[in-house]
């Protein structure tokens, strides 16, 4: 329900809503231009083998203290957690452009901007899933997710050309400004969104320890709620980068051009956009937890298939239905999760999806590269399928399947 008990309006009709996108759009596209931007510093001054160990260095005060950004958010409101922690994003990237710019700057630098920037994610993460959900009426939920799907792919389609301008052009310095000024953007934006699911009447007075404990166990009571995060997870566990670098390793092994790296990256990208403006667009989606299986089916098979293709042609088409495939069980997933979840639970529920989906990430890319060189690049995209399929069986399920937006 809203605040005012008033009809909600459309979700891409809603000023609310579309602030909320355009300032996800900003931070995602930011976060983009940021990565880019530390990788290629990290190159240019210590060589490509320190890129890993710095963006580790990021990684490992993400996973672990995702959790807590969770209780943060539940604890003081996610609109709020949100706004702090982009402030402290943009911080954190002004000052390391102006280190760039005006101090002679050390590997440790870097590490050091890594691991603040991880930290902040930590909080950042789980509260931008929880705002998703509080922004318009349950009935929108599907739409809402659409549209962030639509951001999501389009951020990553956008961000890496605009971060290659910008560095080649400009400079390191200037790629972190660039970042900084989105993270701005978003904020600015933020300021002007509004909660509209009704907040907790009475704040947790309990430790934050207790808390964590409490949003456990209440995934722990809810089978229904249990399955949903052990499917989003699952089925976006592949698609947060391994895919990417999978990508990478199938067209090296095949040896195509490098051109058909970038063609095939954009096409996974327009296919995502695609199914996010789908979504988006249909008034309601019937028998959401059946559809939220089926496309996960979908994934697994077009997934597995990707490995075994033996023209470029083909491999671009794979990547944008699996693009498709793959944006729509994201969307699906999410938005019944949210859906079942009590706004109350908000934050610790998605910090639970954020650590599968975001925090782990990490530890699958030298996994990765291990399983292609000694079994090649077709058995990693093989054992994703398997992972995809694995979400399917559960999503399959009675509890899951029988799941309305």
């Amino acid at each position: 329900m809203t605040l005012s008990g008033a009809a909600p309006s459309v979700a891409y009709r809603d000023g609310n809503v579309l602030r909320w996108v355009a300032a996800y759009t900003a931070s995602v596209s930011g976060d983009v231009v940021f990565f880019l931007t530390l990788s290629w510093a990290v190159t240019r001054m210590a060589g490509p083998a320190q890129v890993g160990a710095v963006l580790a260095v990021g990684a490992i005060p993400r996973a672990v203290l995702m959790l807590v950004g969770g209780v943060i958010a539940d604890r003081y409101g996610p609109r709020r957690v949100v706004i702090g922690s982009d402030l402290a994003r943009c911080l954190i990237v002004f000052g390391a452009a102006a280190l760039m710019q005006f101090a002679t700057t050390r590997l440790s630098m870097l590490f050091a901007v890594a691991l603040i920037f991880g930290v902040i994610d930590a909080l950042f993460m789980p509260a931008v899933g929880a705002l998703a959900g509080r922004l318009t009426d349950v009935g929108q939920l599907g739409r809402v997710q659409g549209l962030r799907i639509l951001a999501v792919r389009l951020s990553n389609a956008v961000g890496p050309m605009i971060a290659a301008i910008v560095l080649t052009a400009a400079g390191v310095a200037a790629g972190f400004g660039l970042a900084g000024l989105l993270f701005t953007l978003s904020v600015g934006l933020l300021l002007a969104v509004r909660l509209h699911r009704i907040q907790p009447s009475v704040p947790s007075t309990a430790s934050p320890l207790a808390d964590l404990k409490d949003g456990l166990q209440h995934l722990r009571r809810n089978r229904q709620l249990t399955r949903l995060v052990v499917v989003v997870g699952l089925g976006d566990l592949c698609f947060s980068g391994p895919v990417g670098i999978g990508l990478v390793l199938l067209i090296a092994e095949r040896h195509w051009a490098a051109a058909a790296l970038g063609w095939t990256l954009s096409a996974f990208s327009i296919g995502g956009a695609v199914a996010g403006i789908l979504l988006t667009a249909l008034n309601r989606i019937p028998r959401a937890g059946v559809a939220l299986a089926c496309s996960l089916l979908a994934t697994a098979v077009l997934v597995g298939a990707l490995g075994q293709m033996t023209t470029t042609g083909m491999l671009i088409a794979g990547s944008a239905a699996l693009g498709t495939t793959s944006g729509v069980a994201s969307a699906l997933g999410n938005a019944l999760l949210q859906r079942k979840t009590d706004p109350y639970y908000l934050g610790r529920i998605s910090s639970v999806t954020s650590l599968s989906t975001v925090g782990l990430t990490p530890l699958l890319y030298p996994v990765t590269g291990v399983v292609a060189a000694v079994w090649g690049t077709g058995a990693f995209f093989a054992g994703c399928a398997v992972v995809c399929l694995l979400a399917a069986a559960i999503a399959a399920t009675k509890s899951v399947r029988g799941s309305e937006l």
